[in-house]
């Protein structure tokens, strides 16, 4: 069985994006099984905190993102390593710390760079210096989250921490049956058959829309659909309710069985978005682990 796994070491990835599930990644471990012998499928990638930790032998990571999945395509063919990213941040982050913190930092060279000719060590030198470690898009399709205002951000210690992450992962991948596309959800599940799994980490209804695109109610609703009547296993993280309202979007996810976690999010554009909520995990039945 590749789950249950039982852990308090969760590695963490090198891309830092809101609403990461770092903490809450041994609590998805724990509550979910599956043998592994299908595909594992994540269409939401992000981090891919959840997916990478889970470490299936196949598996399909998309995100509807072009420049995350640029980043895992070129980690996977050695475009990039951990030595690249190391000599990358040195050299980058001493022209941060040469600059101010404010509307001229070297931040805003970097992001403009990026802008004009996307490349995947600077996302990662944006996402690694930027506010609140925000992903964020304009509806033309740039990169538009403000710097974080830390001159001297790339201490030694930090591109050490990022650059053993960067290897982590590119010993994660090595040997596997890992694909990386840049898709829709829709596309995904075409691609989904019984026996496989799939881990749902989709923007958060009613708290933020997305940090690439745009998503709606009516997304929410048509992934519900597709979720539960794929015959795919599968578990679904999502918001369930806070001190001041609940998500009635739950509704829809009636086929499942509900689990529930206390967590904090520190990360957000916006101060009430940063508060104790009640996380939910909905688990497809068959693939509910009963013993935790």
């Amino acid at each position: 069985m590749l789950l249950p796994k039982i852990t308090d070491n969760v590695k963490i990835p090198p891309i830092k994006i809101q609403g990461i599930k770092t903490k809450l990644t041994p609590f998805i471990l724990k509550s979910i099984s599956w043998d592994g012998n299908g595909v594992y499928f994540e269409p939401f990638v992000g981090s891919g905190v959840v997916g990478f930790n889970i470490n299936p032998q196949r598996a399909v990571f998309s995100d509807t993102n072009p420049h995350l999945i640029q980043f895992y395509n070129d980690l996977q063919s050695k475009k990039i390593n951990s030595t690249i990213v190391r000599e990358f941040l040195e050299e980058e982050g001493s022209k941060l710390a040469s600059s101010p913190a404010d509307k001229n930092s070297y931040y805003y060279t970097v992001r403009d760079r990026f802008n004009k000719s996307p490349n995947s060590l600077d996302l990662l030198f944006l996402q690694r210096s930027n506010f609140n470690g925000m992903m964020r898009f304009n509806s033309s399709g740039y990169y538009n989250v403000p710097f974080g205002r830390k001159p001297h951000r790339f201490q030694k210690a930090l591109i050490t921490k990022i650059t053993n992450q960067v290897k982590w992962l590119e010993e994660a991948m090595d040997g596997k049956d890992w694909r990386f596309e840049c898709m829709t959800f829709e596309d995904a599940f075409k691609l989904v058959k019984e026996g496989d799994f799939v881990y749902l980490d989709p923007p958060y209804i009613g708290r933020h829309d997305g940090y690439y695109d745009a998503w709606s109610l009516e997304l929410a609703d048509q992934l519900a659909e597709l979720t539960q009547t794929s015959g795919a296993g599968y578990a679904f993280s999502m918001w369930l309710e806070n001190q001041y309202r609940s998500n009635l979007h739950m509704q829809k996810w009636n086929d499942g069985v509900l689990l529930t976690i206390e967590h904090f999010y520190y990360v957000g554009a916006s101060e009430k978005n940063r508060n104790k909520i009640t996380e939910a995990l909905i688990v497809s039945k068959e693939n509910h682990n009963k013993v935790t």
